[in-house]
């Protein structure tokens, strides 16, 4: 090879690599040494072209996941799509009766931690709150994608995004009492529960087999499950629930019954936003339990997963007719 050559490294990653003479034994080590070193470079660069699974413009989306809380304005842009009546990534049983929702990108959806929290919207026309529900994995922060009704409310649908600003609503009015629904797949070896009606975005959910015993503090997945791997018991069970604000209750009397909805009598916090009494496993009563007993619901049920327990999520929202771009 004469001095000064450049060495070319010609890769298919589509088809196999042809035959070549072993270099002869005369091969100086630090050229061999150079042309590993450029050809896993090489091959690093070409994977990551090709893997098209992150596009260049989420780089950054992994700073601060958090979701929306407290009182700050930000300010965005709105999109709006159909989830066809499916409850989205935060695996409710069916979209809101008002149809009025919202999906948020990763950052602002935090793994599941914006899960039943609600959001003021203003719009170019008008005002909406909304209950976050699912997560649009293509947007960015600050980027709102509503549902086509909500979208409505503020602004014409023909223009397909405009400039919003939004908040968090801070102790919003409750539908009702707080819901229990055991997981498909769930017993006493692994356990899996979605709280719904709560309001407020929830900080942690802890379970205890009856009314003795250590609290297991449950981790959140990003699907709006609250797991314990190794299980808490045949049941029944406490669930001493927190939301971000502070708010804190204890409900007792959950079966173990995957796939229903159970109801309780307690609800979050009272009316106009107070936070509830706080009970303790050592102030509550030990007899006469419990204070309220859920029942199951008889609206229909969600669709069972007849398979073993597992953790994997539903699967996110397939990419919609509404185009979606980054933006520099």
């Amino acid at each position: 090879m004469p001095d000064g050559s450049a060495v070319d490294i010609n890769i298919d990653l589509d088809h196999p690599p042809e035959d070549r003479p072993a270099p002869s034994s005369g091969a100086k080590p630090w050229l061999v040494a150079t042309g590993v070193t450029v050809l896993a470079a090489t091959l690093g660069l070409t994977l990551t072209l090709r893997s098209g699974s992150t596009p260049a413009c989420a780089a950054g989306r992994a700073l601060a996941a958090a979701p929306p809380t407290g009182t700050a304005t930000h300010s965005g842009k709105a999109t709006f799509y159909d989830s066809k009546g499916a409850g989205g990534n935060c695996s409710n049983p069916a979209a809101p009766a008002n149809r009025l929702y919202v999906a948020l990108g990763p950052t602002e959806y935090s793994a599941g931690a914006a899960c039943g929290g609600f959001l003021d919207v203003v719009g170019p026309k008008g005002t909406v709150r909304v209950l976050i529900m699912d997560q649009c994995p293509e947007c960015e922060p600050g980027h709102l994608d509503l549902s086509r009704e909500a979208f409505a409310r503020i602004a014409d649908p023909v223009q397909g995004l405009v400039p919003v600003t939004y908040r968090a609503v801070v102790n919003p009015p409750l539908p009702g009492p707080l819901t229990f629904r055991i997981k498909e797949g769930a017993s006493q070896w692994w356990f899996a529960v979605r709280v719904g009606n709560h309001g407020n975005p929830l900080r942690s959910v802890e379970v205890r087999q009856g009314d003795s015993g250590p609290w297991q503090s449950a981790a959140r997945q990003d699907y709006n499950y609250w797991l314990i791997a190794s299980g808490a018991g045949p049941g029944p069970f406490n669930l001493r629930i927190s939301d971000v604000y502070g708010n804190r209750v204890t409900v007792g009397g959950i079966r173990m019954a995957p796939g229903q909805v159970q109801n309780s009598t307690v609800r979050m916090y009272a009316p106009g936003g107070t936070s509830t009494r706080r009970p303790s496993a050592s102030t509550r009563p030990t007899g006469n339990r419990p204070t309220a007993t859920p029942t199951p619901t008889r609206r229909p049920v969600e669709v069972a997963r007849a398979s073993a327990p597992a953790t994997d999520p539903p699967t996110t929202r397939s990419a919609r007719a509404n185009a979606r771009w980054c933006e520099g």
